[in-house]
């Protein structure tokens, strides 16, 4: 074993040994896996090997295309094949409408990543695979591609592949310490001898935390004890003359596929269990935990019911196995923030299935900086300090439980609430607010018209609709207020702060003391990375805003670019202040009833300033900006005065009409201008220039991160182009994700969508082939299942001269 590698890899199961693979794919070959035992050994050599072109974004569903072109290709090998029954196909059944709904819309989601899916009627099912009742069954999302496989055959030939192109694997030398050098270098202490390494990665599977532990890292991750059964021969499965269809039934809780002449049943039992939180025994390997089949009994009755055939056949045997869960069941999968060459690929609860594409996207983030697909949704930085081990195993197990049911629009879960709360949540509450989350921050959504609303999920219009646009008519007409908690701030300060921001961002940066101005920074390949609202408080102070959902992402680009010298320091204040919005025509005079010594005249206090001023004897910073496109502030209040600063404008507000507004308000306003929203509308997939943000990007500046790459592509036709379009549907609105069509060839993709109340539009935003970007071009689209037409618009359908931010 050499004691110097470019890479370590700590861990050999799926994650660890695609990962190793991939890395030689990208060409590094300086790489080298350590597992404590055998590969395989831990979660991977019992899992039941699903691979499906299945996911809610399509991320996860570009992976898992990946994954099964890889997994095909490796076990055409004469010399090692693997048993993968590829294509077998499979149901996802639908029970209700808004199983049919949901399903119509990963339809046209997967269409756009070139997958095929088809819709069939419950007939169609039964025909399709002959062991299941149809009873309850509106039909089923079939799945040409579906399949299973060896997982131990599939592990080793990825390390098989990855120790011919030079890779090396260590078995049997389990990692007993992780330490940092001072230039950055890690030092991996095996059992049987240290290696200094340049990056490490965590792919321990369910011994992820012991891991974390070495690196002072609590991870996001637990286990779930997982059961399935293996039954003897079926008649019926002999008798069909190929192999029977893989099944996944969300009314009922469980899975199955043919193994041999029987089949494998999984289920996901409400009265599952965690396992492991409080350590795990050294020797657990290859091993399984005891037998419960009792706490399944709920569900298989149900499960016989759909599956007759069970009831006449014994059960041959029992596996349960730990499986690992992260806080929204997604895995990490990416860099580490924190670190700078510390990665991970954990929480794999899927992970045969999705495994070749986790460690594509790995290892094109580690070679590259980046993936070829936006990764927010496996980005470990995407959790914040609420995700604590207690958080993660509440989250693990709703997840657990809802294992096949999709979240519906708008749906936010009982588990982990109350995670992030500001000190006007209980009086927001008694308002009747609706809460979402947002980082964990509860977030009002809208404001019920009394507590009894039942607040309906669904992919189409609902009564929800009607109170959010009397919400937008208040502040269109008079004035309104809304909470806007977590949204991520630092202050920069240090006398070269304005050069430092300056020669990261491709925008122009404030350059007067009070001005505020809407910034963009790039990814090395010239894709945007983030969005930032930048103020200008004084010679050497900067105040940088951007969406809650990124302060870990955006807090990790910035540090890593800091100047050495200390000249600059970043200094986070997302849990020290709150926003409280103040938007509509009245929104003037309501805060200089209470605020009479500021001049909040359009001349003393124009659009994009910002300044120090006094709620009464409450010191805010109020900002002139708008994403909802009326006149209006924003109001950077510290924590402990948020509940002072919010009674006032309440009670001083029923002078004015005020009324409260949630996001929901919020989306559709921002929709009809055009404004855009990170990790919806702002992806690592396209540059400003594609993403239509031409007027923030100045290509004079000397420099700026992406520069070079911009202008490499100088003269190449755009890939997509960023548009906004109105589709005439009456019944719903469309999802992120929905295709975008022409003549039934997809021309594009649905990034944020919803109705617009001030223009009576239904609104789209989306990337579209260039050729179709133009202002009245004309296409369709897919809206749960069906075509409807779309026609490109103008950038802002409300208010395109901004007369009312400006007024």
């Amino acid at each position: 074993m050499k004691s110097h590698y470019k890479v370590v890899v700590i861990g050999g199961g799926i994650g660890g040994c695609s990962t190793l693979y991939h890395l030689t794919k990208e060409g590094w070959t300086d790489v080298v896996l350590v597992e404590r035992n055998e590969l395989t050994s831990g979660t991977t050599w019992h899992s039941a090997a699903q691979v499906t072109n299945f996911g809610a974004v399509q991320t996860m569903v570009g992976l898992k295309s990946h994954s099964i072109k890889l997994y095909k290709e490796l076990a055409a090998d004469p010399e090692n094949p693997i048993n993968y029954h590829h294509a077998s196909g499979g149901i996802r059944l639908a029970s209700t409408q808004e199983h049919l709904d949901g399903y119509n819309h990963f339809i046209s989601l997967a269409k756009g990543m070139g997958v095929d899916f088809e819709m069939i009627d419950a007939a169609e099912c039964a025909k399709r695979h002959p062991l299941i009742e149809t009873h309850e069954l509106l039909g089923g999302l079939w799945d040409p591609l579906d399949g299973d496989i060896d997982p131990a055959q599939l592990t080793q030939a990825l390390a098989r592949a990855a120790r011919k192109a030079g890779a090396e694997i260590y078995r049997h030398n389990p990692v007993e310490n992780i330490y940092q050098k001072p230039n950055g270098e890690w030092v991996v202490q095996t059992k049987n001898g240290d290696i200094t390494c340049e990056k490490v990665v965590n792919a321990g599977g369910y011994r992820v935390n012991e891991i974390g532990d070495m690196l002072g890292i609590k991870y996001p991750v637990i286990s779930m004890e997982h059961m399935y059964f293996l039954t003897e021969g079926i008649p019926e499965i002999a008798d069909f003359g190929k192999r029977v269809p893989l099944l996944r039934d969300p009314l009922d809780d469980f899975y199955s596929r043919q193994e041999k002449d029987g089949l494998l049943v999984g289920i996901y039992e409400q009265r599952c269990k965690t396992w492991g939180m409080d350590g795990i025994d050294p020797n657990f390997v290859n091993a399984l935990c005891p037998d419960d089949l009792d706490r399944c009994l709920d569900n298989m009755e149900r499960v016989f019911k759909r599956m007759p055939c069970l009831e006449r056949t014994g059960i041959r045997s029992i596996i349960n196995g730990p499986i690992t869960y992260s806080a929204d069941g997604n895995p990490l999968v990416g860099k580490t923030p924190g670190f700078d060459n510390l990665y991970s690929i954990i929480g794999l609860r899927a992970g045969l299935g999705e495994g070749g594409g986790h460690g594509k996207i790995l290892a094109e983030i580690m070679v590259h900086g980046e993936s070829e697909w936006d990764t927010w949704a496996l980005d470990p930085a995407r959790f914040t300090r609420h995700a604590n081990t207690e958080f993660t195993a509440r989250k693990a197990v709703e997840d657990y439980q809802n294992e096949f049911r999709f979240h519906m629009p708008h749906e936010f879960r009982p588990a982990g609430r109350l995670a992030k709360t500001t000190p006007i949540y209980p009086v927001l509450k008694a308002q009747n607010a609706e809460f979402g989350v947002v980082n964990g921050w509860e977030r009002a959504m809208f404001f019920k018209p009394d507590a009894d609303f039942e607040f309906k999920h669904s992919f189409r219009f609902t009564d929800t609709d009607k109170i959010v646009a009397a919400e937008i008519k208040a502040v269109h007409e008079g004035v309104g207020m809304m909470e806007v908690s977590g949204f991520n701030r630092y202050e920069i300060k240090g006398p070269k702060a304005a050069e430092w921001l300056d020669s990261l961002m491709c925008s122009n940066v404030p350059k007067k003391v009070g001005r505020v101005g809407l910034c963009y920074f790039l990814t090395g390949k010239g894709n945007v990375a983030g969005e930032a609202t930048l103020a200008k408080l004084a010679d050497d102070t900067f105040w940088y805003g951007s969406a809650a959902a990124s302060e870990y992402h955006d807090m990790d680009w910035l540090r890593t670019r800091l100047p050495k010298d200390g000249s600059v320091v970043i200094t986070p204040m997302t849990n020290t202040h709150t926003i409280l919005v103040v938007s509509g025509p009245k929104s003037r005079d309501l805060l200089a009833s209470l605020s009479p010594r500021t001049d909040w005249s359009n001349k003393a206090f124009p659009w994009l300033t910002a300044k120090p001023v006094f709620i009464e004897h409450a010191e805010v910073l109020a900002m002139r900006v708008s994403f909802n496109g009326e006149l209006g502030w924003e109001l950077h209040v510290p924590n402990e005065q948020l509940f002072l600063v919010h009674s006032l404008l309440d009670e001083a507000g029923k002078g004015f009409g005020l009324v409260p507004f949630g996001m929901l308000a919020t989306e559709s306003m921002r929709l009809e201008k055009s404004y855009r929203h990170w990790k919806a509308d702002l992806i690592t997939e396209f540059d400003p220039f594609e993403s239509s943000l031409d007027r923030f990007i100045n290509m004079d500046k000397e420099s700026f991160p992406g520069k070079e790459a911009l202008l490499a592509k100088a003269g190449q036709p755009a890939r997509k182009k960023f548009v906004t379009m109105t589709v005439d549907c009456e019944i719903a609105p469309a999802h992120p994700g929905d295709s975008i069509c022409l003549d039934g060839k997809v021309i594009g993709t649905v990034t944020s969508a919803g109705y617009g109340h001030r223009v009576n539009k239904n609104i789209v935003m989306g990337f579209v082939d260039p050729a179709y970007a133009k202002e009245g071009c004309e296409f369709d689209v897919e809206i749960i299942g069906k075509p409807y037409p779309a026609t490109v618009v103008s950038d802002s359908l409300f208010d395109p001269e901004n007369v009312c931010v400006r007024s």
